[in-house]
């Protein structure tokens, strides 16, 4: 079979094609671009979160790529993506891969590559690894030496592959960057949802009163999907409201992303999260620096740029788009509407949902604020920004019947005129009255996504049943 990588990296149903033949192709694909690596000799390092069989994905990751002579780092403990990264540039070293699937269902699992700098890999370097996975000379490879590299205890015995506590260096580095003394000190009560996920044991060693709700590693995640969106966060959201707790954070399966609730069991979009930090960073941090967001994210960051005097820069989604930006030049924060925010001037350029969480709870402890109140204050200077997405499961004829009525293009949709159409990515309809519809295939499932945001949730629900109807 041939080897797609998506958005952000190779996700695929376990035993159906994430198997340990075809990781072991895509490793050694890794291998081959890390080996000519300018940081080659340092090595690189494996990361891996608590799905099914992650642990034995990343023994056999680590396995292939010592094969190859390079040096061989592994977390020894279930580790979230941002630990990964940060692991790569504390150690100094060529790249590394996370196994997860971040925050899709259970069955799949997934293959993420990253990069010297602690981000998501260039699309040319995911490119260029894709294309190694899938050549003949690999398949020859695979099926002839999986079977003769030495095992893991003995690259271990050899020390070609070394384990660290990726996840201790992560809080050392979290404990440094976030005022955990004035979020103590405001005595801020926070509930904490890992989601059975990565970060599994992490908040509490910070904030060691923090409420946590699904607080083990279950790699069937309680038979939801770990991804904090409103139909999934519905009990953390109960949780908050009998906890009297002041806030609510959620983070998905391998914890890049953030979501919130407000004190008032309100689910809260990531899109407002993105705004306060955007908010917090340049009027109290006083920092500075290009926005680069994917094309879903709210136009309410480009109302507050226009504001701040920052430049916007767009893109398409996936956060490979946005990391070359922010190793290209002067990035404030970088983000996308589904949660995942990178602050590289302060962090690593690259998602972290604990630390943008913790960062939101620190804002609310500066401005003695709820988030309710926070939001609140966006909206009255912004004006209301209302979002919603829908995800359209179907199937590869219906797909294409969508993708073809979009592409023809409408003059009304749910009533509003289509003042423009943006192709960067799928298609973006600007609506009449600030309203705007979005549709995309996802890079890694069967599926559409469908996005609006406007003045009024009604609208957006009205605009969503006119993509449903599509």
């Amino acid at each position: 079979m041939q080897i797609k990588f998506g958005t952000d990296g190779w996700r695929d149903l376990i035993a159906e094609n994430y198997t340990f033949e075809n990781v072991h192709r895509v490793a050694r694909g890794a291998a081959m671009y890390f080996k000519k690596h300018d940081k080659a000799k340092a090595g690189v390092f494996v990361g891996y979160d608590g799905r099914f069989l992650s642990r034995e994905f990343a023994e056999l990751s680590a396995r292939v790529l010592a094969a190859e002579g390079l040096k061989v780092f592994i977390a020894n403990s279930v580790v979230s993506t941002p630990a990964t990264s940060l692991a790569i540039v504390k150690k100094k070293l060529a790249g590394g891969v996370m196994i997860t699937a971040s925050h899709n269902p259970a069955q799949y699992n997934g293959y993420k590559i990253k990069g010297y700098y602690g981000g998501a890999a260039l699309p040319e370097i995911v490119d260029e690894i894709q294309k190694d996975t899938n050549s003949e000379e690999n398949r020859k490879h695979t099926l002839k030496h999986s079977s003769e590299m030495p095992s893991f205890d003995e690259f271990v015995k050899s020390k070609k592959i070394q384990e660290i506590d990726a996840k201790g260096i992560y809080l050392k580095e979290l404990a440094r960057l976030i005022d955990l003394e004035k979020i103590k000190r405001s005595k801020i009560k926070i509930a904490y949802d890992p989601m059975y996920g990565a970060n599994v044991g992490c908040l509490e060693t910070l904030i060691p009163d923090a409420a946590i709700l699904h607080n083990v590693w279950n790699p069937g995640f309680g038979r939801t999907r770990p991804e904090p969106l409103p139909d999934t966060t519905k009990e953390i959201s109960k949780y908050v409201v009998q906890n009297r707790s002041d806030i609510g954070l959620v983070t998905d399966g391998d914890a890049d992303r953030i979501g919130a609730i407000d004190e008032n069991g309100e689910f809260f979009s990531s899109q407002m999260i993105l705004c306060l930090l955007l908010q917090y960073l340049v009027e109290v941090r006083k920092k500075r620096g290009s926005v680069i967001v994917s094309q879903s994210v709210t136009s309410m960051v480009d109302k507050m740029c226009a504001k701040y005097k920052l430049k916007v820069i767009r893109t398409p989604v996936g956060f490979k788009y946005i990391t070359k930006y922010m190793l290209d030049g002067n990035v404030l924060i970088g983000g996308e509407e589904s949660g995942g925010i990178a602050i590289p001037g302060l962090h690593i350029p690259e998602r972290d949902g604990l630390y943008n969480g913790l960062l939101l709870c620190e804002i609310c402890a500066h401005k003695k604020k709820s988030p309710s109140e926070l939001i609140a204050n966006l909206e009255k200077e912004y004006g209301p920004h209302k979002y919603d997405r829908y995800d359209f499961h179907t199937t590869h004829e219906q797909k294409a019947a969508v993708l073809a009525k979009a592409a023809k293009g409408f003059d009304t949709i749910a009533g509003l005129k289509v003042k423009s159409v943006d192709k960067m990515d799928g298609y973006k309809f600007n609506l009449a009255g600030g309203a705007w519809f979005m549709l995309r295939a996802s890079g890694t499932e069967p599926l559409l996504r469908y996005y609006s945001e406007a003045p009024t949730m009604a609208m957006v629900k009205k605009i969503l049943a006119f993509a449903k109807a599509l």
